[in-house]
């Protein structure tokens, strides 16, 4: 047992984001780990998808305990504000930071914490590792060897199932306006929430002076996803790339079929504390 175990107060904390992983191994702590005094904290920006908060209360049902709710002191808002009108990109993740990480760290304190982080035994990646020194990142997945499939099991036999948003076809959790959202997930956004995607659209900014607009897509105003002729462009390629996809992974195993949703790429790049 490591020293920072053995200290007299060690809190024990899971952050939730309303993806299917961190989901799973919520419902893995309680059945494998029923004696730690878990917390479960949800780190809100406000911007999240509808049914994110809807599938939450399920999982705080399901584990009979508040999970906490988090908010940063200014809101997305505000730090959009601060940083000139540019908007949060894959190489400036400016969100992650003040609205996730940053109320995450305060919570925490100066505890000594382990972080229990959901990537499963299959994936590489590596998760929020807070370069503060009470902060422990802790992986039991990777220790009871759950993978994608066992992932699904947790989840259908808990009874919550996928995350809702999977039914029309967002892959991750997240904000509705995430900058890693596919083109075929925004025009499903725009589909299933129309309000939601109006309000991401009113964040772009175009204009002729070079460095001055500021798209969720690079290079293409979500404006022109309301173009018929555009949108059955992008939902053609995209069947074209899961049929392609399809045919490379042969056999998918029954769980996962069963499932009844996309399984995201080998190297995703997402904020984990965001998506898992």
């Amino acid at each position: 047992m490591s020293e920072l175990t053995k200290l007299s107060k060690v809190r024990h904390i899971l952050n939730l984001s309303g993806g299917k992983d961190s989901t799973a191994l919520a419902v893995h702590m309680k059945r494998t780990r029923p004696e730690l005094e878990l917390e479960c904290v949800f780190c809100d920006t406000l911007k999240e998808l509808k049914e994110t908060y809807e599938y939450l209360n399920r999982v705080e049902a399901y584990l009979g305990q508040k999970i906490v709710r988090l908010n940063a002191d200014a809101g997305f808002d505000h730090w959009h504000k601060v940083f000139g009108g540019y908007l949060p990109s894959p190489q400036m993740r400016w969100c992650t930071k003040m609205l996730k990480l940053k109320p995450f760290e305060a919570y925490v304190g100066n505890d000594t914490v382990m972080s229990y982080v959901g990537i499963r035994a299959d994936e590489d990646r590596i998760g929020y590792i807070s370069t503060k020194p009470n902060i422990k990142a802790v992986f039991p997945f990777k220790d009871d060897g759950i993978d994608y499939a066992g992932v699904i099991r947790l989840l259908q036999d808990s009874g919550l199932g996928m995350p809702p948003y999977t039914k029309w076809g967002r892959t991750h959790s997240g904000c509705y306006f995430c900058f890693f959202q596919q083109p075929v997930e925004w025009i499903r956004l725009l589909e299933n929430h129309p309000d939601q995607f109006a309000e991401a659209e009113a964040y772009e900014k175009i204009s002729g002076e070079p460095g001055k607009t500021f798209t969720w897509i690079q290079g293409m105003p979500l404006g022109n996803l309301r173009k018929p002729e555009v949108a059955a462009v992008i939902i053609a390629r995209h069947a074209e790339r899961a049929e392609r996809v399809k045919k490379q992974r042969g056999n998918r195993r029954l769980v996962e079929t069963l499932a009844g949703a996309e399984e995201e790429g080998e190297e995703s790049k997402a904020c984990l504390i965001c998506q898992l």
